[in-house]
C-alpha cells in the first residue's frame, strides 16, 4: 500500500468507511462510524460526541485511540487497565465532546488473545509483559495506528488533544500527518494485580506513568 504520508505519492487510505448509527450506551449516546480496515480486514469504531454546544469534534478535539481488550473490557480482567481506560475515555468525551478510536485486532498489543494468554502463563512464571511477549518470539508491540489516523482525517481531525501515557501512539500518529497539540494524561485501573505491568511500561517502554503508581491513583 502507498504510505498515507509520502510527499511524493497520492494518499491511499487504510481504511474503508462502512455504516454509522446512533448508539445509546451506559455512558451516555454516541454516534458511531464503521470502518473496514484495508489491509488487515479487521472491523474499526470511531466514537464520537458532539461538544456541550453540540458542535462536533473538528482540530484540537479530545481524542482517545484505544486498542480492543477482551480480558479487560468484557471480563473485568485486573492484568491490565484496559477496561477502567475505555470508561473513562467514555466518560470524557461526553462531558467535553470528541472520539475514541477503538481499533480491533489489537489485542495483546497486537499478538491476538491465545498469544496473549500464553504470555499471562509465562508471567506467571516471573516473566514481565515485556519479556512474556518476546519469549514467544513475538514482538513487545506491533499495533500500527495508521488506520486511527484516517478515522480521524475522515471526522475532518487533524489535530488531537490525545487521552494516551504511550509516546509510541502519539508518534505514529503525527506519522501519519495528524498533529497531537498536547498529551492528556489517563492513569486510570490502577491496582495490585497491574503493578508490575504498568511498571514495565513506565520503566522499559517508556509510557508516561507517574514514578509511584500505587497509593497514588
Amino acid at each position: 500500500m502507498t504510505d498515507a504520508h509520502s510527499p511524493d505519492s497520492p494518499r491511499v487510505s487504510h481504511v474503508t468507511f462502512e455504516v454509522e448509527t446512533t448508539v445509546p450506551t451506559s455512558h451516555g449516546t454516541f454516534r458511531m462510524r464503521a470502518y473496514t480496515d484495508v489491509e488487515t480486514g479487521a472491523d474499526h469504531i470511531a466514537i464520537v460526541a458532539s461538544g456541550p454546544d453540540g458542535a462536533a469534534p473538528s482540530d484540537g478535539a479530545l481524542v482517545r485511540v484505544h486498542s480492543e481488550c477482551l480480558t479487560g473490557e468484557a471480563f473485568g480482567s485486573l492484568k491490565c487497565e484496559c477496561g477502567p481506560q475505555l470508561d473513562a475515555a467514555l466518560d470524557t468525551i461526553r462531558d467535553h465532546g470528541g472520539v475514541v478510536v477503538y481499533l480491533r485486532g489489537h489485542e495483546g498489543r497486537g499478538i491476538g488473545l491465545i498469544n496473549k494468554l500464553r504470555a499471562y502463563r509465562l508471567q506467571e512464571d516471573g516473566l514481565d509483559t515485556l519479556d512474556a511477549n518476546l519469549a514467544l518470539g513475538l514482538p513487545a508491540d506491533s499495533r500500527q495506528y495508521g488506520a486511527a489516523a484516517d478515522m480521524l482525517r475522515d471526522l475532518g481531525v487533524t489535530s488531537v488533544r490525545l487521552l494516551s501515557n504511550n509516546p509510541e501512539k502519539r508518534r505514529q500518529l503525527v506519522q501519519h500527518g495528524i498533529e497531537v497539540l498536547e498529551s492528556v494524561p489517563l492513569v486510570v485501573g490502577v491496582g495490585a494485580f497491574n503493578e508490575g505491568y504498568l511498571d514495565t511500561k513506565r520503566d522499559r517502554m517508556g509510557h508516561e506513568l507517574p514514578g509511584q503508581l500505587h497509593g497514588d491513583v
